[in-house]
């Protein structure tokens, strides 16, 4: 890697701790990166609100912000709060924050060397276009959705013309991006069938804080703490509960298994827009072996998988999902935990070559209650596969190496030059 200036970069994103969540850690990790590494560090997010749309007190009467953390500088604005459901609200939540952002700190602060805006949806990114043109800094878009692609395959977006028209501005935005960083090859290749330079695009995937999520023994005295049966096999899923996620294969996985009168609990941790439809759905089918519990911070979420004995992650069957690779499999693996992924294409190839994790098809709740079974009852197979996950993700998906990784692009758009 390169030796640098220090760099003035300003992150633009509409999701940022004390929310929990994917892009929250990679962001707020990768950035305290980079300010260890010297370089002047602006955060230009919203209040936090996700997913329960309650801004905290201490924000409530406020337009604007300005506070630091860790060292560096973050600027909160003023947005629409609304819970994580509901296509209209969650549009009007992101449109918001696009407008009070470019209002409020267009000027704001010393002229940065480059923006970073990374995107749930367009909206941030078109902030970040409009700053870079009065601002006369270049951007880069990290595409961490193929958004409205996935909107588009789940069903959500159905209007040809509203289709037509983000599509166009998807493509604008990508072509006016000084660089595109995506999160997996499949997002890549997507971005070049359509047109896009190869030459313009990095692939930085997710990766785990290895200070934050490391193997360490069980505290089976946590697991009584909240309302788990000791003696039992326990696949957890921690992570978002949303439309994506294919929860419900998990749950049809249980039922098979409490018919079954095998010894196995399945714990779900997180909040999301289906998080009642699950519950609703274990009510009605009374299920006994299943836990949900609220969001938890990030600090704890390391507890919870070392409570578990497997941990579980899956997507729905989806061709556009091919393309995904779900961040919360490498905090699982860097804990040392084996992963049973109801997942199919990016994510399922590293899960293989991990040797520690089992891939079972999308959606498939018979395939997934079975290889629970064959798991639970080869506890050295369970021992070893956490062993080689966890050396795995030390070896390739380490975000600080990531991070690293990363200011190679700024160098390429920096109005500095490398010593």
């Amino acid at each position: 890697m390169l030796k640098y200036p220090n760099m003035r970069i300003l992150v633009l994103t509409h999701y940022y701790p004390p929310e929990i969540g994917a892009p929250q850690a990679r962001l707020s990790e990768m950035a305290l990166s980079w300010k260890n590494q010297g370089h002047a560090i602006t955060v230009l997010t919203g209040f936090p609100n996700h997913p329960t749309g309650i801004i905290p007190e201490k924000y409530k009467g406020k337009f604007f912000a300005a506070e630091t953390e860790n060292g560096m500088t973050v600027w909160r604005h003023w947005l629409y709060a609304t819970p994580n459901e509901g296509f209209i609200r969650r549009t009007l939540n992101h449109l918001s924050f696009m407008f009070t952002s470019v209002l409020f700190s267009l000027f704001r602060g010393e002229k940065p060397d480059a923006i970073l805006v990374s995107s749930p949806t367009l909206f941030s990114v078109i902030s970040a276009y409009v700053m870079s043109v009065f601002r006369q800094t270049p951007f880069i878009f990290e595409v961490r959705d193929l958004w409205p692609g996935i909107f588009i395959e789940l069903g959500i977006l159905k209007n040809r013309f509203l289709i037509a028209v983000l599509e166009c501005l998807e493509l604008f935005l990508y072509k006016k991006a000084a660089h595109v960083v995506t999160v997996t090859e499949g997002f890549k290749k997507n971005l070049v069938s359509r047109g896009i330079s190869e030459n313009k695009i990095s692939v930085i995937t997710n990766g785990a804080d290895l200070n934050k999520f490391f193997p360490v023994p069980e505290k089976p005295a946590e697991r009584k703490e909240w309302g788990i049966p000791e003696n039992v096999f326990l696949a957890s899923y921690i992570g978002a509960h949303g439309m994506s996620h294919g929860l419900a294969s998990i749950l049809d996985a249980a039922n098979m298994l409490q018919l079954k009168k095998e010894p196995i609990h399945f714990l779900f941790v997180g909040e999301g827009s289906e998080k009642e439809k699950c519950i609703n759905k274990a009510e009605k089918l009374k299920l006994k072996n299943v836990t949900f519990l609220g969001g938890q911070p990030k600090e704890k979420i390391p507890s919870f998988y070392q409570l578990s004995d497997l941990c579980l992650v899956s997507l729905r069957s989806i061709p556009g999902f091919k393309s995904f690779i779900p961040s919360k499999m490498f905090e699982m693996m860097a804990c040392g935990k084996p992963v049973l992924g109801a997942v199919e294409g990016e994510a399922a190839d590293i899960l293989t070559r991990s040797k520690g994790a089992i891939v079972v098809p999308p959606e498939n709740s018979g395939a997934i209650a079975e290889h629970i079974v064959t798991l639970k009852d080869n506890p050295l197979k369970l021992s070893e596969m956490g062993k080689n996950a966890s050396h795995f993700v030390i070896e390739h998906y380490n975000r600080e190496k990531l991070a690293l990784k990363y200011l190679d692009v700024f160098k390429t758009v920096s109005r500095k030059s490398p010593l």
